[in-house]
């Protein structure tokens, strides 16, 4: 049975409306853009353009080969996020059911501690730490039997991380978890110590059954001034890490001592193994004792009432760092959200969704939605929802559609919120134009891939739409054509 969407006269003349809008001609690229293209080496026919005002009430500004599907890589969240706010409401929240199974005596939960996952996309150490402390303070300090981590929320195969581009250990390959702990990965604070020589190491979260150097030796140098220092631009390769043994992290370098603090963060070698290992590491080092092991499982009794409840940010936030940031793992959680959607009913913003959470499930999901939101319009070809994928397509006259109908809805203000802003924050913080511009934009960039999608208030004050999306193997050396469409976008007067 498909899905049921509130729908009121005005969405519906609304979608008419910008199907309509969008139906316009190829238009020539500006001049300056063109010219970028070609230092680039870019053809045009590898480019997709569309630009018209919010509204929707009037034929495109510019549009070029906007109906070609195209890779729009992290651009496809703006999808994602927008038919989540509005499914599920920006007020939604991820709960994190706790069980006893079993009474507490002196102490001593006598059975299994019980975590369900939900799908919480930032469920972060320090909400884990937390959720372990509301444990204790129901009085348990020992766990008499097992803590057991229920993942059963989603129906998600196990994914080799290193499968999109063999870079395992990069965290923005992190795969979706019905339990994500921290994103899977270990965050490592370097701190010289120049009275002693070396630089100290802290990882968080502490991962049981992991041998991890708690030092460093500092890296001294000398510059062609004969004071001592050392290049910073490449610190990593300085300390040369081996990750390649789950239960033993190795340095062979050492840590430049002019550096001073930094933060690594990196992709667990092992993700299958990680939420067991941080569970156990940071219970324990919260003083907590476990007699039984923390395994993988299901709670005992379908129908047992949790002892609490962690909740997640409300989604409003959620997607701030999914675009701002451009986190895949998080997208695709929310994805894996829609998913989980009543097949016969819209669900109420803020209510917790049942069933089990499939990609297949969001994608059917995310298309009805589409069709009743923006019927006549083409639909993106969907695969994850986070554009890290090579299988997702979508023409950039859809996405223009979709950021019209958005600049339209109530929970616009959480959309455009969560966009970066040009030269100012999150992946449009290092953003440069000739002439300052305002703009609420996110990006997207794979190999052979580049691309930009959201609002430009141009100097007249009307704001528009825009999307750019370029597909080819010098996709990256276009990006200063895109900076020169958004100036030439936001120079309207």
């Amino acid at each position: 049975m498909p899905l049921r969407f509130a729908f009121s006269a005005r969405w519906l003349l609304l979608a008419v409306v910008i199907a309509w809008a969008g139906m316009a001609t190829a238009q020539p690229l500006p001049a300056e853009v063109q010219a970028a293209l070609a230092r680039a080496k870019v053809p045009l026919d590898a480019v997709a353009v569309h630009i018209a005002s919010v509204q929707g009430n009037a034929t495109p500004r510019l549009s070029h080969r906007a109906t070609a599907p195209m890779n729009p890589a992290s651009v496809m969240k703006l999808v994602t996020t927008s038919a989540a706010l509005d499914l599920l409401g920006p007020s939604y929240q991820w709960r994190t059911p706790v069980y006893l199974e079993g009474p507490v005596r002196d102490g001593v939960l006598q059975g299994n501690l019980v975590i369900q996952g939900q799908g919480d996309p930032k469920l972060v150490l320090e909400r884990l730490w937390l959720l372990l402390r509301r444990v204790q303070g129901l009085g348990i300090q020992s766990v008499a039997g097992d803590i057991v981590l229920d993942r059963s929320a989603f129906e998600v195969p196990p994914a080799d991380p290193s499968q999109f581009d063999g870079e395992p250990l990069r965290p923005y390959n992190a795969t979706p978890d019905a339990l994500l702990l921290n994103f899977k990965a270990v965050v490592m604070t370097f701190t010289p110590d120049l009275d002693t020589g070396v630089a100290r190491v802290q990882y968080d979260p502490p991962l049981a059954g992991v041998q991890m150097p708690a030092t460093v030796p500092l890296l001294q140098a000398t510059d062609k001034k004969g004071e001592k220092g050392a290049d910073c631009s490449d610190y990593r390769a300085s300390l040369k890490a081996d990750f390649a043994d789950p239960t033993r992290i190795r340095f062979g370098g050492a840590f430049p001592a002019s550096c001073g603090e930094r933060t690594w963060p990196v992709a667990y070698a092992d993700p299958a193994s990680y939420s067991l290992r941080a569970v156990q590491g940071m219970w324990q080092s919260m003083g907590g004792k476990l007699q039984g092991i923390v395994r993988f499982g299901s709670l005992g009794n379908p129908a047992a009432k949790p002892a609490f409840e962690a909740s997640s940010e409300a989604l409003g936030l959620i997607v701030r760092d999914i675009n701002k940031f451009s986190n895949n793992v998080m997208a695709q959680q929310v994805f894996l959200a829609l998913g989980r959607a009543a097949p016969d009913a819209t669900p109420e913003p803020g209510v917790a969704l049942l069933g089990g959470a499939s990609f297949a499930r969001s994608q059917a999901t995310l298309q009805q939605w589409w069709q009743a939101r923006l019927p006549g319009t083409t639909p993106p070809e969907l695969e994850n929802g986070s554009g890290l994928s090579r299988r997702e397509r979508i023409a950039a006259q859809s996405l223009a559609q979709l950021l019209q109908l958005a600049f339209a809805a109530p929970w616009m203000p959480e959309l455009m919120a969560s966009l970066p802003i040009s030269g100012v924050d999150g992946t449009l913080k290092r953003m440069k134009t000739r002439t300052p511009v305002s703009a609420h934009l996110k990006t997207g960039s794979l190999r052979d891939v580049t691309a930009l999608g959201g609002f430009v208030l141009g100097a007249s004050g009307k704001r528009y739409v825009l999307v750019a999306l370029v597909n080819h193997p010098n996709a990256l050396a276009a990006r200063p054509a895109l900076d020169a469409l958004v100036e030439w976008t936001a120079r309207d007067n």
